[in-house]
């Protein structure tokens, strides 16, 4: 019998904003792997620990595969076929559209679909129906450096790219974590500053992050406070005579109306407000001053504000000023959050927006639209962003909400007014690939949508480099590319809407989509006439512009110092330092942050799909300030209580050296289908800011108490990788269970096997039933390879499942005490033969050579913790050249790399300490 063929298909990874290209392998309708594409000038064959398990996301397991419906709130969906869903569907948006007008609807997208699916979307919503109620979850990403970039630069454009990198002297990462959130571009930052030591950082970041700790200089500003240290810098370059006049004088305006603000800003205001030494502030001043070519990297600490527009902006400022952008090395770069956030822009998939950049509040650029479009015109009206949009919904406006890619009950701050917002919608459609995502819930109407390997089309990342997304098996069961969903949706309504008229979507392939998206863009800033698949094909991906007749895009902007704005010359913007929303007051006194993980991605619908992506981080956490712990008298690992204005949540606390005194932090990634209540974005506050309307993700007050839930439970099973499906299974019944508790979280565990964990905890032990039905999902099928101690007096029950002499699963209520080592045993797969009394011990001392479980810190070796402090244990001095030794010793950090500034970390403390 042969084994098929394996064959290799270019696309692109679907995580973050750096665009890497990826090398998909396929045997049949089977993806078997993944590797980093050489020939992509984003990565250059290197991918993150995310990216490299990207083959592992791809089991049918957990996948939609067919249409479902309810036609009543009181039903249960049912699966039926794609023909009786849209001729549904169709009927109510008439419906709805006749009684209510086109506002009555409305269209959330996500950063995630393709440039392809964006554009039949928008033009489904403005120009079919009539409304411009559609907007993307890169509202919550992306928005304030869009308005950002446009109130100073006149465009939507990053001017620079990732070879920048290569040629800065000075590099400022603000609001940002590329070390975890954008890791191949941290692989190249490394790269640059092995070959130019002089090669300066500057991390601006209230916790000490991985890429805080590489930095040459920490400044560890208090929450919101990016303005005052902004226009701080500022004031002090003005002072020493370190602005380029010149160039302000030929190339800008409004840089009067901002010196009149400076005078404010000095260093002891600044350092005040910012909570940081004027040393260091005049040091980072310095720095900028020195440097021939200054390139800044920034994301979401900038970004999710309620002052986001102007901390974009007052970066910005620091450029223009200072003559450093348009040039190699120079320039203020905005890293995009999702991988296709500037595509859904390009096409105008926004609420503000249209196609090619175009403005919907400019009436020329609403009449340009109607007229490629072949409509009479385009809506005026503005439609409803993001937060609107939900808020709509539960004021009964919108009637009809179709969300696309993206999960909105989980990823939406203030999550009580979105889920009373989805549940008040009269019609919630979702298109999806996951079934179990925690918008599902409230989905009348599911349409299974292709997945990542299924998909075909382009993608524009950071740089403004567009690539192609190429399938390389078809998507299970009847699930559909998310364009032709669209399409086939629009093509009925039209039927009603304009009947007799040719179709506005004759598109048979998304080649065919592009093409016509590509033509409204000439004469645009993003024109991209000269590109086509068949450019792309043959050249591979291209930079935008490039207009017809070019023989490439262009790498950096405004290289001549003309800006597409009215005068040509760029804006000074006038930014003024606003506390944040919610400062931390008597009730609520500390500032929660949020933020993203090294090996997670969003709300864990793809990633968590992954058991490997477990091992770095297990579980949602809260980190604290060792002293803010010491204050309230709150051991590690001890389960609190986060209260803020809108929820609270409950959720084990560590010690972190990265806080502050006075600030918290919690990790973005898990909502409720993973942790028992809506999750992070219960306590966090929908203040927005008024120009790009992104809300504030990085700041809310919180308190932060014991929980007082002395009982605890924790249920473990593992199973070997061709169980893939059970474990899946299981950890469905697991996530059914976790609203029966007052604290409960699941997840995956297991460095080869397929391990599947449940922890719970209580004021009081449970009832019998809730903890046979526990058991019950562990799989204990035959009684005599099952061991049980039970305490009822104490409520005490401690089972394990033992198989040809090996632990394969366990559940322990109310004595938790080993649960650390039990697990690395079930991990290990070692004999525990004659350690029965011993492993139902209640004070489950672990047995002569236990391993303790220890953290992963390379996810693609699966090296700990502990092995790297052994394996550094065994030298007699830690040199320079320990990092090349452990890559060696234990190859970790050589694959993706990842792990490296945790390990780079470990050896620096080591250093210290000896």
């Amino acid at each position: 019998m042969t084994s098929a063929t394996t064959v290799t298909s270019r696309s692109v990874c679907p995580y973050c904003g750096v665009g890497c290209g990826v090398l998909i392998e396929s045997e049949g309708q089977r993806i078997t792997g993944v590797r980093g594409d050489p020939a992509h000038p984003a990565n250059f064959g290197r991918l993150c620990s995310k990216g490299a398990a990207l083959h592992l996301t791809t089991a049918h397991s957990g996948r939609l595969a067919h249409p479902e419906l309810r036609r009543h709130r009181a039903d249960l969906r049912q699966s039926t076929d794609w023909e009786t869903t849209l001729d549904y569907l169709c009927a109510r948006f008439s419906q709805v559209i006749d009684a209510d007008g086109p506002d009555a609807v409305g269209f959330y997208l996500s950063g995630q679909l393709l440039t392809e699916d964006y554009y039949v979307f928008n033009k489904l919503a403005k120009g079919l129906i009539g409304t411009n109620n559609i907007d993307s979850n890169s509202r919550l990403c992306m928005s304030s450096a869009v308005a950002g970039y446009k109130a100073t630069l006149g465009a939507d454009a990053p001017p620079g790219c990732y070879e920048d990198i290569d040629h800065a002297d000075l590099v400022v990462i603000a609001g940002a974590n590329p070390a975890y959130a954008h890791p191949v571009l941290y692989r190249r930052l490394e790269a640059a500053r092995a070959q130019r030591p002089l090669l300066k950082t500057i991390v601006i970041d209230p916790r000490r992050t991985p890429t805080a700790e590489d930095a040459d200089l920490h400044l560890a500003l208090l929450p919101g406070t990016d303005v005052a240290l902004f226009n701080g810098l500022l004031h002090l370059l003005l002072w020493e005579g370190k602005l380029d006049q010149a160039y302000i004088a030929a190339h800008t305006s409004g840089f009067s109306e901002l010196k009149a603000i400076l005078h404010e800003y000095t260093p002891a205001i600044v350092s005040k407000i910012c909570g940081i030494r004027e040393d260091d502030l005049r040091l980072a001043a310095t720095l900028w001053a020195d440097s021939r070519a200054t390139l800044s990297l920034y994301c979401q600490g900038l970004n999710q504000s309620a002052n986001g527009t102007a901390n974009n902006a007052a970066l910005i400022n620091l450029h223009l000023a200072t003559g450093q952008l348009g040039r190699p090395g120079a320039g203020p770069f905005s890293l995009t959050g999702q991988p296709n956030a500037m595509g859904g822009r390009e096409v105008g998939g926004m609420a503000n927006l249209l196609s090619a950049h175009r403005d919907l509040a400019n009436p020329a650029h609403r009449a340009e639209v109607a007229a490629l479009w072949g409509v009479p015109s385009v809506p005026a009206l503005p439609g409803k962003t993001a937060l609107e949009m939900f808020e709509a919904v539960a004021a009964g406006e919108i009637k009809i909400l179709w969300i696309a890619g993206t999960n909105p009950a989980q990823s939406l701050p203030n999550q009580a007014v979105v889920r009373a917002a989805l549940q008040k919608a009269e019609l919630v459609i979702l298109q999806e690939a996951f079934a179990h995502t925690e918008t599902a819930a409230f989905a009348d109407v599911v349409l299974p949508a292709a997945s990542w390997g299924e998909k075909d089309g382009t993608m524009t990342n950071s740089e403004r480099r567009i690539a192609r997304v190429r399938a390389a098996v078809a998507a299970p069961g009847e699930a559909r590319a998310d364009w032709q969903i669209a399409v086939d949706f629009a093509r009925r309504l039209e039927r009603t809407m304009r009947p007799g008229l040719t179709s506005l979507f004759p598109y048979r392939s998304p080649g065919e989509v592009f093409a016509e998206h590509g033509a409204t863009t000439q004469g645009r800033d993003v024109d991209i006439t000269g590109l086509s698949y068949a450019t792309l094909e043959a050249q591979g991906p291209q930079q935008w512009p490039y207009p017809a007749g070019a023989t490439g895009g262009m790498a950096r902007l405004y290289a001549d110092g003309r800006f597409p704005t009215d005068s040509g010359r760029a804006r000074f913007y006038p930014a003024q330092f606003v506390p944040v929303a919610e400062p931390p007051d008597a009730r609520y006194p500390l500032t929660l942050n949020t933020g993203r993980l090294r090996d997670q991605w969003h709300g864990m619908t793809r990633s968590g799909r992954v058991t490997q992506l477990f091992s770095h981080v297990a579980q949602p956490m809260l980190e604290m300030n060792a002293d803010d712990m010491q204050r309230r008298k709150l051991p590690a690992g001890a389960l609190v209580r986060v209260r803020s204005r809108r929820g609270e949540v409950i959720l084990p606390v560590t010690a972190s050296a990265a806080q502050r005194v006075g600030q918290v932090f919690i990790p973005m990634h898990w909502g409720s289908a993973w942790w028992r209540g809506p999750g992070i974005n219960g306590l966090t506050t929908d203040a927005r800011d008024p120009t790009s309307m992104q809300p504030e993700l990085k700041a809310c007050a919180v308190a932060v108490d014991s929980a007082n839930l002395p009982w605890e439970l924790v249920a473990m099973t593992i199973l070997e990788p061709t169980d893939k499906a059970l474990a899946d299974q299981r950890l469905a019944g697991f996530q059914a269970q976790l609203e029966r508790f007052e604290y409960a979280s699941c997840g995956r565990f297991g460095s080869v096997r397929e391990g599947v964990i449940f922890r719970a905890a209580g004021a009081c032990a449970p009832s019998t039933e809730t903890l046979h039905a526990i058991e019950q999902l562990l799989g204990f099928s035959d009684p005599a390879q099952r061991m049980s101690y039970e305490d009822p007096s104490r409520g005490v029950r401690r089972v394990l499942q033992v198989e040809a002499g090996k632990l394969v699963g366990l559940m322990l209520a109310g004595n938790v005490a080993g649960q650390d080592w039990l697990q690395h045993w079930l991990d290990a797969g070692e004999s525990v033969t004659g350690l029965g009394p011993q492993l139902l011990a209640p004070n489950a001392t672990p047995p002569t050579g236990a391993t303790p479980l220890s953290r992963m810190i390379c996810s693609c070796e699966q090296v700990s913790e502990r092995a790297l402090e052994l394996a550094l244990d065994s030298l007699d001095a830690i040199d320079d050249g320990a990092y090349a030794w452990l890559q060696i010793r234990l190859k970790c950090g050589i694959q993706c790399g990842s792990c490296g500034p945790e390990i780079r970390h470990l050896i620096a403390s080591r250093r210290a300490a000896a």
